[in-house]
C-alpha cells in the first residue's frame, strides 16, 4: 500500500511539472489561450524594425494594449509597415499618438510603445500613426562611433 502512495505522489508531481512547463512556454512565447475580444487595426511606417516580430506586444505606460499582427515591406516607400491590433477599450488614442520600437529586459524582446498626444481627434480602424521612431540598433551605433574615431585620427 505504501509503494502505491509513493508512485501516485511521484506521478502527480510529474503531471504538475509538465503543466507548469507548458504554461511557461505560452507565457514566454507571447501566446495566449484567452480571446483578445474586440480590436481595431492601426498601421505605422518604420525605417528599421531592429528585430521586431509579429505577435510582439503593443504597450502604453507599461500596460499591454495590443499585438503586432502583420509586418511587410512597403514597395513604394521601401520602409517596413507594421499592422497592430489595439483593444477597443483604447479607442481614444489621439491622431498625434507616437509609436516607438523599444527593447524590454535582458533578452532584448522588442515591442512597440505608444505615447498619446494632445489632439482631440481620435484614431480609427485602419488609420496610420504618423510619428514613429525606429529601433536603435547597437551595431549601427558602434559603427558610427568607430567611423567618427577614424575620421578624428
Amino acid at each position: 500500500m505504501h509503494k502505491r502512495t509513493v508512485e501516485f505522489t511521484v506521478g502527480a508531481f510529474m503531471v504538475m511539472g509538465i503543466v507548469a512547463l507548458v504554461l511557461m512556454a505560452f507565457r514566454v512565447s507571447g501566446l495566449s489561450m484567452s480571446d483578445t475580444g474586440d480590436t481595431y487595426t492601426l498601421k505605422a511606417h518604420f525605417e528599421n524594425l531592429g528585430g521586431l516580430n509579429e505577435r510582439a506586444k503593443v504597450s502604453m505606460a507599461g500596460v499591454t494594449i495590443g499585438r503586432v499582427t502583420k509586418i511587410y515591406l512597403d514597395p513604394e516607400w521601401y520602409s517596413a509597415v507594421v499592422e497592430m491590433e489595439i483593444n477597443k477599450s483604447m479607442s481614444t488614442l489621439s491622431k498625434d499618438t507616437s509609436a516607438a520600437i523599444l527593447t524590454a529586459g535582458l533578452l532584448g524582446e522588442k515591442y512597440i510603445g505608444l505615447t498619446v498626444g494632445a489632439e482631440e481627434e481620435h484614431l480609427k480602424d485602419g488609420d496610420w500613426i504618423e510619428d514613429t521612431q525606429s529601433a536603435l540598433v547597437l551595431e549601427e551605433l558602434i559603427g558610427r562611433f568607430l567611423f567618427n574615431k577614424a575620421e578624428e585620427g
